[in-house]
Protein backbone atom coordinates (compact mmCIF):
# COMPACT_ATOMS: atom_id res chain seq x y z
CA UNK A 1 0.00 0.00 0.00
CA UNK A 2 2.67 2.04 0.97
CA UNK A 3 4.39 2.15 -2.79
CA UNK A 4 1.25 3.13 -4.18
CA UNK A 5 1.28 6.45 -1.71
CA UNK A 6 3.29 9.08 -4.19
CA UNK A 7 0.68 7.84 -7.12
CA UNK A 8 -2.04 9.07 -5.23
CA UNK A 9 -0.39 12.01 -4.13
CA UNK A 10 0.29 12.63 -7.27
CA UNK A 11 -3.64 12.18 -8.51
CA UNK A 12 -4.58 14.40 -6.11
CA UNK A 13 -2.61 17.06 -6.56
CA UNK A 14 -3.10 17.05 -10.30
CA UNK A 15 -6.83 17.29 -9.78
CA UNK A 16 -6.44 20.07 -7.04
CA UNK A 17 -4.67 21.92 -9.10
CA UNK A 18 -7.07 21.50 -12.58
CA UNK A 19 -10.09 22.10 -10.20
CA UNK A 20 -8.39 25.50 -9.46
CA UNK A 21 -7.40 26.57 -12.63
CA UNK A 22 -11.01 25.78 -13.85
CA UNK A 23 -12.70 27.99 -11.71
CA UNK A 24 -10.40 31.23 -12.63
CA UNK A 25 -12.07 33.71 -14.43
CA UNK A 26 -9.06 34.71 -16.64
CA UNK A 27 -9.23 33.27 -20.09
CA UNK A 28 -5.35 33.14 -19.57
CA UNK A 29 -4.51 33.56 -16.16
CA UNK A 30 -0.44 34.14 -15.74
CA UNK A 31 -0.34 35.00 -19.23
CA UNK A 32 -1.34 31.00 -20.37
CA UNK A 33 -4.49 29.94 -21.88
CA UNK A 34 -6.21 27.66 -19.95
CA UNK A 35 -6.20 24.59 -21.99
CA UNK A 36 -2.08 25.24 -22.23
CA UNK A 37 -1.92 25.17 -18.02
CA UNK A 38 -4.11 21.96 -18.07
CA UNK A 39 -1.65 20.35 -20.70
CA UNK A 40 1.55 21.66 -18.61
CA UNK A 41 -0.32 20.18 -15.04
CA UNK A 42 -1.02 16.99 -16.79
CA UNK A 43 2.20 16.42 -18.98
CA UNK A 44 5.03 17.73 -16.79
CA UNK A 45 4.28 15.70 -13.41
CA UNK A 46 4.47 17.56 -10.15
CA UNK A 47 6.05 20.70 -11.41
CA UNK A 48 3.31 21.64 -13.86
CA UNK A 49 0.78 21.14 -10.92
CA UNK A 50 3.01 22.78 -8.35
CA UNK A 51 4.22 25.92 -10.93
CA UNK A 52 0.01 26.64 -11.00
CA UNK A 53 -0.29 25.92 -7.17
CA UNK A 54 2.94 28.18 -6.06
CA UNK A 55 1.71 30.91 -8.84
CA UNK A 56 -2.05 30.87 -8.03
CA UNK A 57 -1.18 31.02 -3.81
CA UNK A 58 2.23 33.72 -4.41
CA UNK A 59 -0.05 35.73 -6.81
CA UNK A 60 -3.61 35.76 -6.52
CA UNK A 61 -5.97 37.01 -8.74
CA UNK A 62 -5.97 41.11 -9.28
CA UNK A 63 -9.60 42.84 -9.19
CA UNK A 64 -11.33 42.77 -12.43
CA UNK A 65 -11.63 46.76 -13.11
CA UNK A 66 -12.92 47.73 -9.71
CA UNK A 67 -15.87 46.98 -8.28
CA UNK A 68 -18.96 48.58 -9.74
CA UNK A 69 -21.69 47.74 -7.04
CA UNK A 70 -20.91 47.84 -2.86
CA UNK A 71 -20.64 44.12 -1.91
CA UNK A 72 -23.43 44.92 1.40
CA UNK A 73 -25.71 47.75 1.44
CA UNK A 74 -24.00 49.33 4.54
CA UNK A 75 -21.14 49.93 1.48
CA UNK A 76 -23.40 51.89 -0.82
CA UNK A 77 -23.83 55.37 0.24
CA UNK A 78 -26.73 55.99 -1.94
CA UNK A 79 -28.54 53.21 0.75
CA UNK A 80 -26.78 54.98 3.80
CA UNK A 81 -28.38 58.46 2.36
CA UNK A 82 -31.53 56.81 1.53
CA UNK A 83 -31.47 55.61 5.63
CA UNK A 84 -30.40 59.28 7.08
CA UNK A 85 -33.00 60.70 4.99
CA UNK A 86 -35.88 58.27 6.09
CA UNK A 87 -34.48 58.59 9.83
CA UNK A 88 -35.12 62.62 9.55
CA UNK A 89 -38.46 62.25 7.67
CA UNK A 90 -39.44 60.17 10.74
CA UNK A 91 -38.21 62.62 13.31
CA UNK A 92 -39.84 65.59 11.18
CA UNK A 93 -43.43 63.55 11.61
CA UNK A 94 -43.07 63.09 15.02
CA UNK A 95 -42.26 66.24 15.86
CA UNK A 96 -45.36 67.23 14.03
CA UNK A 97 -48.06 64.99 15.38
CA UNK A 98 -46.85 65.84 19.19
CA UNK A 99 -47.75 69.92 18.12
Amino acid sequence: MLRYLPVLLYVGLVIYALADMTQRPDKAPYGVPKWGWAVIIVVVPILGAGAWIVLSKFYPDQPTQGRTRPSAPDDDPEYLAWLRDQARRRRQSGEEQGR
